[in-house]
């Protein structure tokens, strides 16, 4: 196998990691301009429980859609085409949420966004895991989360400033969102192709050009008989492909973790963080710095995996992280119970998310773009994903109704079971794969 020795170009593979990670920003932004917005557009649509769950999960819809494209674009025509498709998406859509006068319009945008947001998902950190050596694959692909909880922090930062304008403070707050957008176009211009796909592609010339400025010219020759090798005899797949009884195990983990990452219930807590406060009696003002405060953390811990998933590995990590959860999220269940103080709810709310951003965030996206044979990435991760926002769904929508009719506490009870579920399943299922190749990982992981 490859020898993946010292000498590489570590500023060229950091750089052109950070400009597709570009697109976790987007993703971060989409993801969080709802918290701040949500108080603003309960009053000008007049949001009932379920519509506000519908409009919150209509990205998710969107992303849905957006994995389906992104899945074959990543595949037929390169990862390059799909992610500056997603760029043009987040653009056209951030300005349509912005100038939309029914909640009809306003949907309709936020599942376009979710498009964008759904192929993004896919394409940078697959594009991230094929260009990376081994050593350093993890770390680059948190890169990724990285940008994600980035444009979490700057957006919840831009609303609570915002906050005070006006009722159409919302307005700008989503059509801010248009800059970073036409940014990262402009980024990915300059982005070399994959070169794991351009041999899949047959050609060789110009992924060997790719790999010359990764690394030496041996892990070049290497790293390209490697993947020639995985291909072999590999042809044009469908989604059939992805459920044959080789690669099903490996389906399976990645499908699971997916729906875990969202079904395990952080993400009511980054979506609603204004309802579960107002819910302890917190005014529009703290629950706005809550949404800061969580950005704030978020990015912190998400610093310290990028840090740790390539020394401890991602098998401890998911374990730490889910368990702690199910523990906490009972904790957090008693507070809301009980109207505790806000500070008090806050302290707990924050270990939540540190113990998230540690985890089940950064490397369930590692784990998803490393465990798939080369000749199906894209269209297996594509699955894993569909998995991953249909539960997003699932989840942000049930939330105003669950906590309508249960209480704000309810939902919680239920997210500590789904993570002691899912450490179990963590446990027994999801193998260690730091430090391997992604060619190494199938040999090892796929069942021949």
């Amino acid at each position: 196998m490859t020898n993946q020795s010292s000498g590489f170009n570590n500023r060229y593979i950091t750089g052109i990691s950070f400009i597709s990670a570009l697109g976790g920003y987007l993703f971060g932004f989409d993801f969080a301009v709802i918290s701040g917005a949500l108080p603003f557009l309960r009053s000008e649509f007049l949001l009932t429980p379920w519509w506000e769950g519908f409009l919150t999960g209509s990205l998710g819809l969107g992303c849905i859609a957006g994995c389906l494209a992104a899945g074959k674009i990543a595949d037929l025509y390169g990862r390059r085409p799909g992610l500056m498709i997603s760029g043009l998406i987040f653009a056209f859509s951030s300005l349509g949420m912005a100038f939309s006068h029914s909640l009809t319009v306003f949907v309709s945008m936020r599942f376009a966004a979710g498009i964008g947001v759904g192929m993004a998902s896919l394409l940078s950190p697959m594009y991230i895991a094929e260009i990376s050596p081994a050593k350093i694959r993890g770390r680059n692909v948190a890169i990724n989360q990285l940008t994600v909880v980035t444009g979490i922090l700057v957006t919840n930062l831009v609303n609570y400033f915002l906050a005070d304008i006006g009722s159409d403070a919302w307005r700008w707050m989503f059509g801010l969102g248009a800059v970073p957008a036409v940014l990262f176009f402009v980024g990915v211009i300059w982005l070399p192709e994959s070169p794991r796909w351009l041999v899949k592609a047959g050609k060789e010339l110009k992924a060997r050009q790719v790999l010359n400025k990764i690394g030496s010219s041996g892990f070049a020759e290497g790293t390209l008989g490697d993947i020639e090798k995985s291909l072999t005899g590999n042809k044009k797949q469908s989604f059939r492909a992805v459920f044959e009884k080789g690669v099903r195990p490996a389906v399976l983990v990645g499908v699971t973790l997916a729906a875990f990452q969202q079904l395990c219930g952080i993400n009511v807590v980054f979506n609603y963080t204004s309802t579960i406060f107002e819910s302890v009696g917190a005014n529009l003002d703290r629950q706005l710095f809550e949404t800061v405060s969580i950005g704030i953390v978020n990015l912190v811990f998400t610093l310290l995996a990028m840090w740790q998933v390539d020394k401890l590995g991602r098998r401890p990590l998911m374990l730490a992280g889910s368990l702690g959860l199910s523990v906490i999220y009972i904790v957090l269940a008693f507070l809301l119970q009980s109207h505790a103080p806000a500070g008090l709810l806050s302290v707990f709310v924050l270990i939540a998310i540190a113990m998230y951003a540690t985890s089940l965030a950064p490397v369930t996206w590692v784990l998803i773009s490393e465990i798939f044979p080369n000749h199906i990435r894209g269209l297996a991760s594509s699955v894993a994903l569909l998995s991953l926002w249909g539960s997003y769904f699932i989840l942000v929508f049930t939330f105003p109704v669950l906590a309508e009719k249960l209480g704000t506490f309810g939902p919680f009870y239920v997210y500590a079971g789904i993570c002691f579920l899912g450490f179990l399943f963590v446990k027994s299922k999801v193998k260690e794969t730091k430090g391997q190749t992604l060619e190494e990982l199938e040999q090892n992981l796929i069942k021949h």
